[in-house]
């Protein structure tokens, strides 16, 4: 384990031309603090955890010092936002501040986030607030621990510096770690500018640091294309599959590794609402939760566009055609664990079509129903409803949908303890709701950070039971789901 000051960074991203990005220094904070830092983060960048109880730690990832290494970028990409195409995006109040190298040679993004304005802040002051800096902490842990491919956060910091939103909040920043910060609007960008030459360096860029056994391939620059549509099925089926709505599905808010990206007015489902909306700036629910799949599908499109230098369209549509069926097949997978079905039958379709009608049409709590039937045996299933007393109104349909599931279970080879320990791992029992991450947020705003630190616990390892934090999985009280989460930070 390495101190701040012996990390090696190689900042290859910095070497590219001058206007991908503008080099800013990192505006201080006041009187900064540190809030919370994530052990397992420090693990990935092989830093000893306890530099966090360090000054110097807090000063360098608040602007008030200098680390040997740190060469401060504000990335400059575009995209388009709600449908729009936006030419004045970028890093408005982020910097990547260098890439750090591991002893086996990973490398990792070090960037922070409200460290004040910078070219592309439009308007803006460049801050972040300690809300939204504890919400994509907490979030990145949880995707994290959940095995979803996710930005990560090392630790939030925050300050007396006064931050004016719909209130004045205090001035916080977050550490994000991540393999890369390429969006699908850094090719948008070089593409609109016609900036074509360098479209190519990107893609080589990408190709050679993310990609490297795509350099010998007969056509690299298309199996390139395809192998960001491959990931981002991968993470939408992901989302799908455990109920994660992001909010803000933007091109520039995508990331080309396939990584959960810029967490903002994200939610987790409580009662199964298909048309969720996490973000009350959505007014026409474009990015619900059922639209997430067809949202990457029409992003994925705008940046096979931004490749039409590099590809032709049969090679374009080739990988676009390729997204709903790679879709569709992970998450079958993911939902047939959910319900620890290992053999394939025809009325497999059925089964799952008539559990989401029940789902839907009494709003049942998404995480609690899948870890309920987690925890009963095929043999107790025709008399298991009292289990669901407290999620289900309605108990007659769950009990006929519950005799059919134990029916199509006697179809499986396996052994039923094993179904029930496959259900187990992977239906957690903890997620990051938004009332949960509310009160996290109010009593860190008064100097309480208990409940961050309990909440950071349980969403390392949300599929253990941690029977001291089992008040941190029930069901939400109704303020709590009705919480107004905005992009504002």
């Amino acid at each position: 384990m390495r101190t701040l000051s012996e990390l090696i960074f190689n900042n290859t991203y910095s070497e590219l031309p001058s206007h991908f990005g503008t080099r800013v220094i990192p505006q201080p904070l006041d009187n900064p603090y540190l809030v919370s830092v994530n052990p397992l983060i420090c693990d990935l960048l092989e830093l000893d955890p306890a530099e966090a109880g360090t000054a110097y730690f807090v000063d360098v990832f608040t602007g008030n010092d200098d680390l040997p290494g740190f060469e401060p970028l504000a990335m400059k990409y575009t995209g388009h936002q709600f449908g729009q195409y936006n030419p004045d995006l970028g890093d408005g109040r982020g910097l990547l501040m260098g890439e750090a190298l591991t002893s086996a040679g990973k490398k990792w993004d070090i960037h922070l986030k409200g460290s004040g304005q910078t070219p592309y802040s439009r308007m803006g002051d460049g801050r972040a607030v300690l809300r939204s800096s504890l919400r994509e902490y907490l979030a990145s842990a949880a995707m994290k621990g959940l095995g979803i491919q996710t930005t990560h956060a090392l630790a939030v910091f925050a300050s007396d510096t006064p931050v004016y939103r719909e209130k004045t909040e205090k001035g916080a920043t977050l550490v994000r770690v991540a393999e890369s910060h390429l969006r699908f609007g850094h090719f948008e960008y070089l593409f609109y500018t016609q900036r074509h030459d360098d479209l190519k360096l990107l893609a080589d860029y990408l190709i050679k640091h993310h990609f490297p056994d795509l350099r010998a391939h007969a056509s690299p620059y298309a199996a390139m294309f395809q192998r960001i549509v491959d990931l981002t099925a991968v993470l939408i089926a992901d989302w799908q599959a455990v109920g994660f709505a992001h909010g803000v599905m933007n091109t520039d808010n995508m990331s080309v590794l396939g990584l959960t990206f810029d967490y903002g007015p994200y939610g987790f489902l409580d009662d199964y609402v298909p048309g969720f909306i996490c973000n009350h700036s959505d007014y026409t629910g474009r990015y619900a939760f059922n639209q997430q799949p067809s949202i990457a599908m029409w992003n994925l499109s705008a940046l096979g566009y931004a490749l039409t230098p590099l590809l032709d369209k049969e090679a374009i549509d080739t990988a676009l055609h390729s997204y709903q069926p790679r879709l569709q097949q992970e998450y079958s997978i993911r939902m047939r664990n959910k319900l620890g079905l290992i053999e394939r039958h025809e009325s497999d379709s059925a089964l799952f079509s008539q559990m989401f009608d029940l789902l839907a049409s009494q709003s049942v709590d998404y995480t609690l129903f899948f870890r309920t039937l987690s925890g009963i045996p095929a043999e107790s299933l025709s008399e298991s409803t009292p289990a669901f007393a407290e999620l289900v109104s309605d108990l007659a349909p769950l009990q006929t949908w519950l005799n059919t599931y134990a029916e199509r279970l006697t179809l499986e080879t396996q052994e039923d303890s094993a179904r029930q320990t496959l259900m187990r791992l992977h239906n957690p029992k903890y997620i990051l709701r938004n009332y949960l991450a509310q009160q996290a947020i109010e009593q860190a705003e008064n100097g309480n950070h208990k409940m961050v630190e309990d909440l950071l616990n349980v969403l390392v390892n949300p599929y253990d039971e941690h029977p001291q934090f089992s008040h941190l999985a029930v069901r939400p009280p109704q303020w709590g789901k009705t919480l107004e989460i905005s992009c504002s930070s």
